[in-house]
């Protein structure tokens, strides 16, 4: 198993998601971005590139307007911010879509790509499912992303359920999810992030449901 060649991509980690209508909900901002931070400091410390990334609408846009103070990073991530981070600005969900960033990440050689920041349910899906026909390898910390509740005509789902199913959906089949503690682990040793596999997420979904309904009371 080879060695992962890593790069740390920080996604809208923007003013945008702290208060509002788009404020993340789970894990609470409060808990996932102290969490990113970390993952920035271990991939400073490890001397892996890091790329920010912000989302724009547009100007004039009601939400991610640039010159506002929502589509501005986070003081947190702002103050590490470095001239070697690499800075992309993206229009649609995906990280890749529109922008250079798949270049700048082959030409420092790199084959895995670490997500983090917001949401779960939207730019972080989005890029972990666009880098499997590019070729990268994802991991996405699970404590260092985010998601919202969302209703719509087709249902609602609560925050954690949004996030907590969208990370069982990816570690299926697009990406590994892993702790931030656990990456920094792997990052230090150099290891692959564990993932799981469709055929394994499939049996192992099948096994609790028949636990599952083999406890429910008969009525």
């Amino acid at each position: 198993m080879s060695t992962p060649r890593r790069a740390l991509v920080l996604v809208d980690v923007q003013q945008q998601y702290f208060s509002g209508l788009l404020e993340i909900q789970y894990p609470p901002h409060e808990e996932s971005l102290p969490r990113i931070t970390a993952a920035i400091d271990a991939a400073t410390a490890a001397g892996i590139p890091i790329a920010v990334v912000q989302h724009t609408a547009g100007e004039g846009a009601p939400v991610f307007a640039p010159g506002t103070p929502e589509f501005e990073l986070h003081p947190e991530i702002q103050n590490r911010r470095t001239d070697t981070w690499k800075s992309v600005v993206k229009q649609y969900g995906s990280v890749y879509a529109d922008t250079d960033l798949t270049a700048w990440l082959h030409e420092n050689g790199v084959d895995t790509v670490t997500l983090v920041g917001y949401m779960t349910n939207n730019c972080i899906l989005g890029s972990a499912v666009e880098a499997e026909a590019l070729g990268f390898t994802t991991e996405v910390l699970s404590d260092a992303t985010g998601a919202i509740n969302l209703a719509n005509d087709a249902g609602f789902a609560d925050a954690e359920t949004v996030h907590t199913t969208l990370l069982a959906l990816l570690n299926s089949n697009w990406a590994a999810v892993g702790s931030t503690d656990a990456w920094t682990t792997a990052l230090t040793t150099q290891k692959q992030l564990p993932a799981g596999d469709l055929g394994g997420s499939a049996a192992a979904g099948a096994a609790r449901a028949t636990s599952t309904l083999s406890s429910s009371p008969r009525q």
